[in-house]
Formats: structure tokens, C-alpha cells, sequence
């Protein structure tokens, strides 16, 4: 007699504790898919990042292209890549990589140029 007396209402509360989770499950539907995999993976990235597709010698010219920019618009410098003598003679990179130091250059040039005139953001 005492066993169903603490049976019921032990039984009447988990009822009643699956009812309110099927409610909730009712009112905001299924949890969200996961994201997709590559998404948001490391620290965020900022303006002057590389675009993550850019080789090596591109990355290490974007970035230099951004540096270079920032010190033109510091002072008061018509804003032209080939003027910078890293662009123009950049005898610490191989002359098999040149080229790709040269674009990366000047696409990281051009985006802190947009950047720090207020212009939209390069990608």
C-alpha cells in the first residue's frame, strides 16, 4: 500500500516531465543542422588578412602591400604600388616567385587603400 502511494505520483511526474519536453520540442521544432564543415574554422578574418587561397609568396606580398599602403596614406603619398621599392625590387623573395609576390602585392595594397578611404570591404 505505502509502494503505490509513492509509485503513483513518481509515475505521474515523469509524465508530466515528458509532456513539457515534448512541448518544447512541439513549439521550436527539431535543433539546427550543424554547420557545414569549413565554416568559421580559426580566428576570425579581418580586412588585411590574405584571401586563404593565395600561395605563399602571395600571402607574404598581400601583406606587405598592406603595410606599404598604410605608410603612403601616412604620408600623403599618391596611392601607387609600383612607386614602393619592395614592389619594384623585391630581391629578398626567388625569382621563380616574383610574380606571385607582385600580385599579392598589389591586391593587399589596393584593399588597405579602399580600407582607409572608407571604401567597401575587397571581398
Amino acid at each position: 500500500m505505502k509502494l503505490t502511494r509513492f509509485l503513483a505520483p513518481a509515475f505521474a511526474l515523469t509524465l508530466l516531465s515528458a509532456g513539457w519536453s515534448g512541448a518544447a520540442f512541439a513549439q521550436y521544432g527539431p535543433p539546427p543542422p550543424p554547420p557545414p564543415p569549413g565554416y568559421q574554422e580559426g580566428p576570425p578574418r579581418g580586412w588585411d588578412a590574405p584571401p586563404p587561397e593565395f600561395r605563399e609568396y602571395q600571402a607574404r606580398g598581400y601583406h606587405d602591400g598592406v603595410i606599404g599602403a598604410t605608410k603612403d596614406y601616412q604620408n600623403h603619398r599618391r596611392p601607387t604600388p609600383e612607386n614602393r621599392d619592395e614592389f619594384r625590387h623585391p630581391n629578398f623573395i626567388p625569382p621563380a616567385f616574383r610574380h606571385d609576390y607582385r600580385d599579392g602585392f598589389r591586391q593587399g595594397y589596393f584593399a588597405a587603400v579602399r580600407h582607409l578611404e572608407g571604401g567597401p570591404r575587397p571581398y
